[in-house]
């Protein structure tokens, strides 16, 4: 899913090609993609585009006269500039909004169909509809301490609450907390003030350098390339590959659709986190540290020789 950083520069890409433009038509070849009915769609059609901006982890489009258009991408779904007038793709298109410059083009790869469309006749109706939580590269030491003890969760599932923290995700949260040396199943109301305050210059810098990587990648062209697995990432999508730091394999813990990465020896003292799939496989069997999943591998390894 695109995270604050890739966001962050498709917002300032399309202010770049649309603000001051006129909407021609909005067209759509899956109807499952637009989630409100009032204003319609046709009330956007040759209106100027005011403005771009970042909500949470959405696009919004601003429009003369208050409109509003949010746009979730969630998971799979991509942005594509192309020639004025250029046809939706049959395969994975959704939706095209036409200008006089250019298309905008909305594709989803995959067979669920997530990304969501959402009109508003002003913002107030669209800040009621999807609150976000703190800002984390404006956030202030006190105001992000206070965010994170509102409740007690595990570090991971804090930090890609949008009701607690605007635009990180699954991904960058990994790169924070390795970053942090912090175990992703720590709980918040265990953190001392020095590990919120490394915790904080973590999230700001590493925001910060993957949205300069990012920029330089698309610079003076579309950004096409967003994914959420990335060369120089140090743990995120790095299952069993050294860290960079001790060369330890990374590991991860799945759950649903989404797994964390995270390097024992930096963040959690050697130990290995429960796997829900594999631990309750191996139940007693599960080793609780490196050097025991090596004693275990190196068992089975004999075994089958």
């Amino acid at each position: 899913m695109p995270e604050l950083p890739d966001i962050t520069v498709y917002v300032e890409r399309l202010e770049d090609l649309l603000k001051g433009r006129t909407l021609g038509k909005i067209r759509l070849s899956s109807p499952f993609l637009l989630r409100s009915v009032d204003p319609p769609l046709g009330a956007f059609e040759g209106g100027t585009v005011t403005g771009v901006i970042r909500r949470g982890k959405r696009i919004v489009f601003a429009f003369a006269g208050g409109l509003h258009l949010s746009l979730h991408l969630m998971v799979a779904g991509r942005l594509h500039w192309k020639e004025a007038g250029a046809p939706i793709p049959k395969s994975n298109g959704l939706m095209a909004m036409d200008f006089e410059a250019g298309t905008l083009i909305l594709t989803e790869s995959g067979t669920k169909k997530r990304a969501a469309l959402l009109a508003f006749p002003d913002l107030e109706s669209l800040q009621a509809r999807f609150p976000v939580g703190l800002e984390p590269l404006t956030a202030s030491l006190a105001e992000f301490a206070s965010a994170l003890r509102a409740e007690n969760h595990t570090l991971k599932r804090s930090l890609t609450d949008p009701r607690l923290f605007s635009g990180i995700g699954n991904s960058y949260s990994d790169e924070i907390l390795h970053r942090a040396r912090l175990s992703p199943v720590l709980m918040t109301s265990k953190l001392t003030d020095d590990q919120i305050k490394a915790l904080l210059k973590s999230v700001k810098d590493v925001l910060r350098e993957w949205t300069a990587i990012l920029r330089k990648e698309s610079l003076g062209k579309f950004p096409e390339k967003v994914t959420a697995f990335r060369e120089g990432m140090a743990v995120h999508g790095r299952y069993g590959k050294p860290c960079p730091v001790c060369q330890s394999p990374v590991q991860r813990i799945r759950y649903a659709e989404n797994e964390t990465n995270y390097c024992p020896i930096c963040q959690t003292g050697g130990k290995l986190l429960a796997d829900r799939a594999l631990s309750s496989l191996l139940r007693k069997d599960w080793p609780r540290s490196l050097d025991e999943m090596e004693k275990l591998l190196a068992k089975h390894k004999a075994n089958f020789q």
